[in-house]
């Protein structure tokens, strides 16, 4: 059974929102995540929850801001507001769009998995992206190990696709989608960060025998 969209999910799904044109979306960083969660499905808003209170409990303000930073491509520094400020705010945000439904039913099964067995080949993949700073490897890793495997993992996915100069071997995919696909994955998760897999040019058309 896969989770409940193809697509991302939870935390990682939020610093999708922070772009150059984000802004288009609300005058401030609460009021863009506001817009988004009141146009979303009940399961993104609890998966957004969910993610939220796990960094908040388990990971310092220092290193949740380096984290919002690295898997955001464009957010405002944290020179008014802390991380562990901000992802306050984003549990509220997300607390506030719940309230105003009776009937929202809680996330099970596979929308619910947190790859504890995925543990070593999550840092593995963390270790190997060394065109991360080495800041954001070390808040990677202590996500993995503090919180849950599956929410470094998709944090990591955003990271590499902002960090300047960033591409994978065709070897670092691969195992980026068994990764995937034991987390339960829908499609398009890992697919995303497709296009920095380095591939081998064509060889050149060799000429037809008419010439």
């Amino acid at each position: 059974m896969e989770r409940f969209t193809a697509f991302d999910f939870g935390v990682s799904w939020v610093m999708s929102f922070f772009h150059q044109d984000g802004t288009h979306d609300g005058d401030t960083a609460a009021d863009i995540v506001a817009k988004h969660l009141s146009e979303s499905a009940d399961e993104l808003v609890l998966a957004v929850r969910r993610d939220a209170r796990t960094l908040l409990d388990n990971l310092p303000s220092e290193t949740l801001e380096v984290l919002w930073t690295a898997g955001a491509e464009y957010m405002s520094s944290f020179e008014r507001i802390t991380g562990s400020e901000w992802t306050r705010t984003v549990i509220g945000l997300c607390d506030a769009r719940l309230a105003a439904k009776t009937d929202v039913r809680p996330l099970t099964g596979a929308d619910t998995e947190d790859g504890t067995a995925c543990l070593d080949a999550v840092v593995a993949e963390i270790e190997q992206a060394r065109f991360l700073e080495t800041e954001v490897r070390a808040a990677l890793i202590d996500c993995a190990r503090r919180c849950t495997p599956d929410l470094a993992f998709r944090v990591l996915l955003r990271a590499v696709v902002n960090a300047p100069g960033g591409s994978l071997s065709p070897e670092q995919y691969t195992r980026m989608e068994a990764i995937g696909s034991a987390l339960l994955y829908g499609e398009f998760v890992v697919e995303f960060v497709d296009f920095l897999v380095e591939r081998e040019p064509s060889p050149p058309a060799r000429p037809s025998a008419d010439g």
